[in-house]
């Protein structure tokens, strides 16, 4: 008869991420992982495999919590530009908020500690990112379709500029102790909208 395992995977994985998530990779250890979780070591390698993979499978999970509101937020019916000038306000929100300057965004630190050298880091940030610069691509080209933005306006190249806008504010604000300095660029950011 197959033991029933003594712990739930999935309140396992969350913290998981939230020690990655506060850690980053390299600073993160199986001992601390075994400790945080609370589970064993054998446990933890045969539900999740090696770090690495529960990494994966943290990064992942990290999708799969933070898209839904994206998708949500930017597709929703009516005006589209303020729902683009919304997220790009509430990541710059976000990045000046001291009590999660520490965190940043796990993809953000993922693409700075493990993409330049990890090629299944690398695919899910570079997935993330086409999926944010899609659902922005997609809300300006119906922001132009319905005249909120002007008609000489590429969607596709405003779309990467604000998904670099993005990925930067929450570069700087992890690491910058001005709140103005994300706050002012999103919204000079934002001026090219109009």
């Amino acid at each position: 008869m197959a033991r029933t395992k003594e712990f739930d995977p999935d309140a396992a994985l969350r913290a998981a991420l939230e020690l990655f998530w506060r850690r980053g990779y390299e600073a993160t250890s199986m001992a601390d992982l075994v400790e945080h979780l609370g589970i064993g070591r054998a446990s933890l390698y045969a539900t999740f495999g090696n770090k690495h993979d529960l990494y994966l499978e943290a990064l992942d999970r990290y999708g799969r919590t933070h898209q839904p509101q994206l998708v949500r937020d930017l597709s929703q019916p009516g005006p589209a530009l303020p729902a683009v000038r919304a997220v790009v306000r509430r990541f710059a929100a976000e990045a000046a908020d001291e009590s999660r300057r520490t965190y940043g965004c796990f993809v953000t630190n993922t693409a700075a500690e493990l993409a330049p050298h990890d090629p299944a880091a690398a695919r899910r940030v570079e997935g993330s990112w086409e999926h944010l610069e899609t659902l922005l691509h997609s809300a300006l080209v119906r922001a132009q379709a319905q005249g909120e933005l002007p008609a000489g306006r590429d969607p596709l190249a405003l779309s990467r500029m604000l998904l670099v806008l993005l990925q930067g504010l929450r570069v700087v604000g992890k690491a910058s102790s001005d709140p103005a300095r994300v706050r002012d660029a999103a919204e000079q950011a934002l001026r090219l909208l109009d």
